[in-house]
């Protein structure tokens, strides 16, 4: 991803914030509502990248780098996705070589320790957090950082 692109996706994920959470929105139904993984499909296909529908499927797609080491989070960049364990969403560790990752959250990282993503609790919609607050729930543990 491109500087230009970066500095596209976070204006465009901040110019969502607010919109409502609903779990399994329709992609007709954005950009008026979201749920984690229909947030970063829309956000991302605005500059040019598709993603699948689902956080599980967007984690063990082939597009972009996975980047390694976790959970050294130093090194994260602008724009990178970042795909948590969750309290919902759908487990098929076939997908990831037999890694037990249980995927079901996914948020954009846009710099300053922040995330920007839609959740139903505490949000209600898509909105910021800080990481390091996000992460000490055990629900919301990164998994998988995946760069563009």
């Amino acid at each position: 991803m491109t500087s230009s692109q970066k500095e596209k996706l976070v204006k465009l994920a901040r110019n969502l914030i607010g919109k409502s959470y609903k779990y399994g929105v329709s992609q007709e139904e954005a950009p008026n509502f979201f749920d984690c993984s229909s947030f970063t499909q829309y956000v991302l296909k605005q500059i040019g990248i598709e993603l699948p529908r689902s956080s599980i499927l967007q984690a063990a797609d082939l597009k972009g780098e996975e980047i390694n080491p976790l959970p050294d989070l130093s090194n994260l960049k602008i724009g990178d996705l970042l795909f948590m364990r969750s309290d919902r969403g759908h487990y098929y560790d076939r997908l990831f070589g037999g890694r037990e990752v249980y995927i079901g959250h996914v948020g954009i990282y846009i710099g300053n320790g922040e995330v920007i993503h839609s959740r139903e609790e505490k949000i209600d919609g898509v909105g910021i957090e800080k990481l390091d607050e996000l992460t000490k729930n055990p629900n919301y543990h990164i998994a998988i950082i995946k760069r563009f």
